[in-house]
C-alpha cells in the first residue's frame, strides 16, 4: 500500500477501509478482519458509528502489529468542547482497546469546535495521537479554524467523488499542506455511478471495474479514499488499483461528471446543523 506524508512527517496510507453504517458488531468485526487479511491497514471509524469496540476486537484477534495499522476515529458534536473532548477521546480509546490513536478528527463543523481543537492540540502534544484533523469542514471553516489555533489540521475528510469533486476545497487544503480525504469516494453508489458511460468506457479500456477507475482517480488527484463494502470480493477489488494509470484525457473526462454540489448532505444548511446537533451518542 502506498502512503502520503502528512506535514508533520507521519505516513498515512492512501487507501483505507470505511466502516460507516456497519453497526452490527459481529458483521463489523468480520468485515474488518476480512479487510486486514486482504491487506488494508488504514481503518476509519467514529464515536457516532457505534462500532469502535468491534473494530478493536478485530484488530486484537488479527495478530497484526499495532505499528502496521493506522486507526482513525472522530469526535461527535455532542462532545465538542475542551474537557468533553478529552473525555470522549478516552472513551474511544477504551472502546478500541488501544493505547494511542493515529488520527483524531472533529467529525462535524458544529458545536464548540475551538475548545475541541485546543484539547486535540493537547492530545497531540502529549503523544496520545499522532495526527489531528477535521471532517466536513468547508474551505472558509477550515481556514478560520487554523488561523486562530496553534496547530493546523493535518487532514480534512470531506465528501469527494466524481459527481462532487470539490476542486476549490482541495486547492485550499493543498495550498495549506492539509491532506484531503474522501468519504463516500464511490458516491455511495448513487446516480447509477457504476453504470456511468464515462466510467464504464474507461474501465473497459483498462480491463478494470468502474469502482477501480474511481479509486484510481482519487489517488491521482492526491486524495486519500476510504471505500466501504461488506463484501470481501469487493474489498479485494477496491484494494488493487496500482497496476494501471488514468491518462490526462481520461482524468479530464471524469472531471466533466462534476455537478458541483452534494446530493447526500449539505453542511451549510441550517436543517443539517439542527439535525446533527440533536443526535446523541451517549447519555
Amino acid at each position: 500500500m502506498q502512503s502520503v506524508t502528512l506535514y508533520n512527517g507521519i505516513q498515512m496510507p492512501v487507501m483505507g477501509y470505511g466502516t460507516f453504517q456497519i453497526t452490527d458488531a459481529a458483521l463489523c468485526e468480520k468485515c474488518v478482519s476480512d479487510a486486514l487479511e486482504i491487506g488494508y491497514r488504514l481503518f476509519d471509524t467514529a464515536a457516532a458509528y457505534r462500532n469502535e469496540a468491534a473494530i478493536g476486537n478485530a484488530i486484537r484477534h488479527s495478530g497484526i502489529s499495532r505499528q502496521e495499522l493506522f486507526i482513525t476515529t472522530k469526535l461527535w458534536v455532542q462532545d465538542a468542547g475542551y474537557d468533553s473532548t478529552l473525555r470522549a477521546f478516552d472513551r474511544s480509546l477504551h472502546q478500541l482497546g488501544l493505547d494511542n490513536l493515529d488520527l483524531y478528527l472533529i467529525h462535524q463543523p458544529f458545536g464548540d469546535i475551538y475548545g475541541a481543537w485546543r484539547a486535540m492540540e493537547r492530545l497531540y502534544q502529549e503523544g496520545a495521537v499522532r495526527a489531528i484533523g477535521v471532517s466536513n469542514f468547508s474551505p472558509e471553516r477550515l481556514v478560520d479554524l487554523y488561523m486562530n489555533q496553534e496547530i493546523k489540521p493535518m487532514v480534512n475528510q470531506i465528501e469527494i467523488h466524481p459527481f462532487f469533486q470539490q476542486k476549490n476545497a482541495i486547492q485550499v487544503m493543498q495550498s495549506s499542506q492539509i491532506i484531503p480525504e474522501a468519504w463516500g469516494p464511490l458516491s455511495e453508489a448513487q446516480k447509477h455511478i457504476f453504470q456511468h458511460k464515462v466510467l464504464t468506457s474507461i474501465a473497459q479500456r483498462h480491463g478494470k471495474t468502474t469502482a477501480q477507475v474511481i479509486l484510481r482517480w482519487h489517488f491521482q488527484r492526491g486524495v486519500i479514499s476510504i471505500p466501504k463494502t461488506i463484501h470481501k470480493e469487493r474489498m479485494a477489488e477496491n484494494f488493487h488499483i496500482w497496476d494501471f494509470s488514468l491518462t490526462e484525457k481520461e482524468m479530464h473526462a471524469i472531471a466533466g461528471m462534476d455537478i458541483g454540489h452534494s446530493e447526500i448532505i449539505d453542511h451549510r444548511c441550517y436543517a443539517t446543523a439542527r439535525q446533527l446537533n440533536s443526535i446523541k451518542t451517549h447519555p
